[in-house]
């Protein structure tokens, strides 16, 4: 070819085929040179007439560089490629380009004819000398060739086998129709101009192959063999897509050396946000190994009004359930659509404000592995689409989830999940992308067993905190119980870390820190809990396993009164080191191990672990004494559970008697049985559960408090009215009295305590009854029994509280009967105070009461205040507080009475 003017275009490819979607040109860049087919070669000139145009420089093995342009004009893509500051004998022979193009395999050339289906070698092609020590090459494909990458060398003209390769020693590579992509964010993100960058975390892979799939055949339509030169920052591969039509999913080949390789697997992203099938899977598991990445935006959501409630730690009562099945039992009589489904707990929000919850705590929704369930995840930012065999497109279930929060937030109800981040499932891509990176080898052979992520490893601190991240971002979740916590304190080699660097990083999180943070040192592997001194930087709250453990001790007549009592004031032993009560979530159940009604059934030398007792006999009975004294025990567990201070936590179907028929396996627990809401032992103890939420709420000043209760405010008894004998094992009788004064604040709880005064809390594990001798009160006041758990349904609780009278000269005394809890409260009598009943102003009020309702229907509150303020009988009136109980209002009012006023 010549060196002036415009070269002869080449329109040939390696069968001799006259074509025209790939054109190469010589030339040199003279100044003067002109085109007649094209534009020009000048440098400048390309930069200014390219469409996107990206710069790509390498150096070559010899010295000096090698700059390739890649852009779009006139509907075609232009390569243009400058060499300069070669050695002199490689410009003095003259340079040839020796090229080829590849999509899926570097090894494998694509042909260039359009008939050509045999893979190709490579062509040749003359550089062109512009000066002393610059050449040029220009090249044209069409659209339609892309994307695809441009692979050459450069070859001594003067000598066949003298090769020039890149300083790394490699073929040269630039992609066309694809752009070389960032390394941030993980995952596929969108760009305005409809661009989508996909980037994937992989230390250890030799080569990475991004796979779309059109959405037709169950096989990748396009595959394109990342460059690890121009495709990868560091440890992250990634490659940019001028548009992603017409595919709609996509995955990743993952090479390199190692058993857990396989080239012939197609991978799930591990960052993607929705999820969806690539094949028809026979066998029908769950394996993320047979789905693909969808190629969509996250489907919009509605979330105008939508408040988090933002419920104070001390104030939250949860309820722990699982999606699935607390809905999906025909006794729901939910449509099949719904059964199951996160729209179905939408539909039994009605069942959780009965019990007062304030915050439920869902088991893992993410993406999970059904032969071994949701505490053995693989995949961390999509949510299980709970209908079907297998995940689908989950698009829906993102939107249901949303929808479900929302909801919750509009009830007032706060959204916790459950979620498991130290360990996957066998089938999780990530042991295919990078094993070594993601997950822990080391002294502990165990964990390579139990696939133990390596959660202080940067890679996976990274992926942990950006999931959390989504999780309150998309979908507005109020907060995370973080399932064997205590794995997270683990360090490459397995060893426990004074400050593990994932558990400080949220805890320093400005997003995170925010939201509600509880570590669960359960471990789903050995079935039990691990007793760790857990670093919380006054962030991390906790599952208290030895709140647990000790109820269960002491209702079975083992265990000290010291470890009682600790538990009841808010377990000072773990969280008196500047947390508080609050951050103790407490617990006598939870979803594995025995259910509340199997605690008190179930007790055999295999269940010793459990610290469960009987009440006599082994398993279902017909016993009289033994029901009663089962239930006796049920009442037991849930009235410490919410006299305590701390979060209480009730577990899905202990309120209507769910049984796993003494399993502890998390398998064998069943769905949500709701007829058994409807018979005489789910009425009372939903009953119950209530009363106990209402207490909590009307007593907040002594059971939900931030900080601990001060010396002063608290004292312990036994049954005589003296100390407790605290480490006597024989010992089964505590006493607790509260006394209602200072608040946290500082400021006098006058108005709460001088209407409901201080609580006794009595608890009685012997096998025998117990007369107790209560604490005395001042002049005037009366003592007032509010729950009996020995007393037949409906009269173990009440509201009101019945009076309890002198029995001896001097003394306040009341028999406590054996295995059952008392809780009272001293009130002023009425010459004193009184609490009345107020009806419409048509009804009868010359009656003294203890309470104040009326509906909201019938009057309005001014028109209450009214009539109070005209009875004949009280000469003054003070309002003191309202509360709002659903469609009632309850008044609470005192009265200045005359001696002949009670007439």
């Amino acid at each position: 070819m010549g060196t002036s003017g415009r070269n002869q275009v080449l329109k040939q490819d390696l069968t001799g085929n006259s074509r025209s979607d790939i054109t190469v040109s010589a030339s040199s860049s003279s100044p003067t040179s002109v085109y007649q087919n094209g534009p020009g070669l000048d440098a400048s000139k390309i930069k200014e007439e390219l469409e996107n145009v990206a710069t790509y420089l390498f150096r070559t093995e010899i010295g000096g560089h090698v700059k390739v342009y890649v852009g779009r004009k006139n509907m075609k893509y232009t390569v243009y490629i400058e060499v300069s500051s070669l050695p002199h004998w490689a410009e003095e022979n003259g340079l040839i380009l020796s090229w080829g193009i590849f999509r899926s395999d570097s090894s494998s050339l694509m042909p260039l004819s359009p008939r050509g289906s045999a893979p190709t070698t490579r062509s040749n092609t003359s550089f062109l000398q512009m000066s002393t020590s610059k050449l040029t090459v220009e090249m044209e494909f069409d659209l339609s060739k892309a994307p695809f990458y441009l692979t050459f060398l450069l070859c001594d003209a003067g000598s066949s086998k003298s090769e020039i390769r890149s300083h790394r020693e490699t073929d040269f590579c630039v992609p066309v129709g694809i752009g070389s992509g960032h390394p941030d964010p993980l995952g596929i993100s969108f760009a305005n101009d409809r661009s989508v960058n996909f980037a994937l975390f992989s230390r250890n892979a030799e080569s990475v192959v991004l796979c779309l799939y059109d959405g037709v055949a169950d096989k990748p339509s396009l595959e394109i063999d990342l460059d690890s030169y121009i495709n990868r920052t560091g440890d992250i591969w990634h490659v940019l897509m001028e548009t992603v039509e017409p595919f709609v999913s996509y995955g990743y080949r993952v090479r390199g050396k190692g058993e857990r390789f396989d080239a012939s697997h197609v991978l799930l992203d591990p960052y993607a946000k929705i999820i969806c099938n690539s094949f028809f899977d026979p066998l029908g598991s769950n394996s993320l190994s047979k789905c693909l990445g969808c190629l969509s935006r996250e489907p919009t959501f509605d979330w105008n009004g939508d408040v988090c409630p933002g419920i104070p730690m001390e104030k939250l009562m949860v309820y722990r359930l699982n999606v699935e099945r607390f809905t999906e039992a025909k006794s729901s009589q939910l449509p099949t659509e719904v059964a199951g489904t996160f729209s179905g707990l939408i539909e039994k929000l009605h069942h959780l404000k009965s019990l007062g919850v304030n915050a439920v705590l869902l088991e893992p929704i993410f993406s999970f592995d059904v032969q071994r369930g949701p505490y053995f995840p693989s995949h961390f930012f999509s949510p299980m689409n709970f209908k079907g065999s297998t995940p689908g497109d989950n698009s829906s279930a993102i939107n249901a989830v949303k929808e479900m929060v929302k909801d919750m937030h509009a009830n007032g109800i706060e959204v916790l999940l459950e979620v498991a981040f130290t360990h996957t499932c066998q089938t999780m891509t990530l042991h295919e992308i990078d094993n070594s990176s993601y997950y822990l080898f080391g002294k502990d052979a165990k964990l390579e067993a139990t696939t133990a992520l390596n959660c202080n490893n940067p890679v996976v601190q990274g992926m942990v905190l950006n999931s959390l991240q989504h999780w309150v971002t998309e979908f507005h979740i109020d907060g995370f119980c973080f399932i064997n916590a205590a794995s997270l304190l683990r360090g490459p080699e397995g060893e426990y870390l004074s400050r593990p660097p994932l558990v400080e990083a949220i805890a320093f999180n400005p997003l995170l820190s925010k939201t509600k943070i509880i570590a669960d040192c359960w471990d789903p592997y050995d079935m039990a809990p691990k007793e760790v001194t857990f670093p919380h930087w006054k962030i991390w709250a906790e599952l208290n396993v030895k709140f647990c453990h000790n109820v269960r001790n002491f209702l079975r007549g083992e265990g000290l009164l010291s470890d009682l009592a600790t538990r009841l004031c808010g377990s000072g032993d773990m969280f008196l080191d500047g947390r508080g009560p609050a951050f103790s979530f407490n617990y006598f159940a939870k979803n594995f191990g025995l259910p509340l009604v199997d605690l008190v059934s179930f007790s055999s030398s295999k269940l010793s672990s459990e610290i469960s007792w009987n009440c006599g006999e082994e398993g279902p009975t017909k016993k009289k004494l033994v029901l009663e004294r089962r239930l006796k025990q049920i009442r037991n567990y849930l009235f410490i559970l919410y006299i305590s201070l701390g979060v209480p936590v009730l577990n899905m179907g202990d309120e209507c008697g769910q049984s796993s028929g003494g399993s502890v396996s998390y398998s064998d627990r069943k769905s949500f049985d709701w007829d058994a809401l409807k018979t005489g032992f789910g009425i009372q103890i939903t009953q119950f559960i209530s009363f106990l939420s209402a207490l909590r709420v009307r007593r907040s000043d002594l059971l939900q408090r931030r900080s601990f209760i001060q010396v002063e405010n608290i004292s312990w008894h036994g049954s005589d009215g003296a100390q407790p004998v605290w480490e006597d094992p024989s010992s089964k009788f505590l006493g607790m009295l509260l006394k209602a004064g200072v608040d946290e604040d500082g400021e006098s709880s006058f108005d709460v305590s001088h209407t409901w005064g201080d609580l006794y809390v009595a608890c009685n594990a012997s096998k025998k009854p117990e007369t107790v001798i209560l604490p005395s009160l001042a002049e005037g006041m009366t003592w007032f029994l509010l729950i009996d758990t020995a007393l037949p349904f409906p009269r173990f609780f009440s509201s009101d509280g019945d009076p309890v009278v002198e029995q001896i000269a001097g003394l306040v005394t009341y028999q406590l009967k054996s295995h059952s809890c008392r809780l009272k409260n001293p009130l002023i009598p009425v010459d004193a105070m009184a609490i009345w009943y107020i009806l419409p102003s048509s009804s009868n009020l010359s009656i003294p009461q203890r309470h104040a309702s009326f509906r909201a229907a019938d009057a309005e509150e001014a028109e209450v205040i009214s009539v109070i303020r005209g009875m004949r009988a009280a000469r003054s009136v003070g309002l003191e507080k309202v509360f709002l109980l659903t469609d009632y209002i309850k008044l609470v009012i005192t009265f200045e009475l005359g001696s002949d006023d009670l007439s």
